[in-house]
């Protein structure tokens, strides 16, 4: 490995899986590493029959999620080493601090909202105003489609 992973953050919505896909090319090249990150929190999730899910459950269906969407992205031989990293907190928070001593962080765009937002998103912008590291913003026009449902906010098992 050459020096400082890419961190990338990954929500399940295709601009962030284009983030991805963008950040394992520029790894392949670079030699760098992968650092796949996605934010989480808990929030009760009845299953059938009423039961809730507990956090640990919720955290491995989380965690298969994110694995499943790495591998979409890169299929089996991805050119670098790509590490998923699930983390429970708030996604700027998180990706902010994921992105300490990172080489570069690479981000989704967002599309929606006022000012900065109305290209970036809340998140892409307070990481492009704070983050400690070059910051890489992926146009949602590159995904193909607009914002989705992000994948984290309802686990499946």
């Amino acid at each position: 490995m050459n020096g400082a992973p890419i961190v990338v953050g990954v929500d399940g919505s295709p601009v962030s899986l284009a983030a991805l896909s963008w950040a394992v090319e520029e790894a392949a090249v670079s030699g760098r590493e992968v650092r796949a990150v996605a934010a989480w929190t808990y929030t009760p999730a009845l299953e059938p029959g009423g039961v809730v899910m507990p956090v640990d459950e919720m955290a491995a269906a989380h965690q298969r999620t994110l694995e499943t969407l790495i591998g979409k992205v890169t299929g089996p031989d991805p050119g670098a080493v790509v590490r998923p990293d699930l983390v429970e907190g708030e996604p700027v928070d998180v990706l902010l601090e994921a992105a300490k001593g990172a080489s570069m962080l690479v981000l989704g765009s967002h599309g929606h909202g006022r000012l900065m937002t109305v290209l970036l998103g809340s998140v892409s912008a307070r990481c492009v105003r704070q983050a400690d590291c070059p910051v890489v913003i992926i146009p949602a026009r590159t995904a193909g489609e607009g914002d989705a449902a992000q994948v984290f906010g309802a686990p499946t098992r």
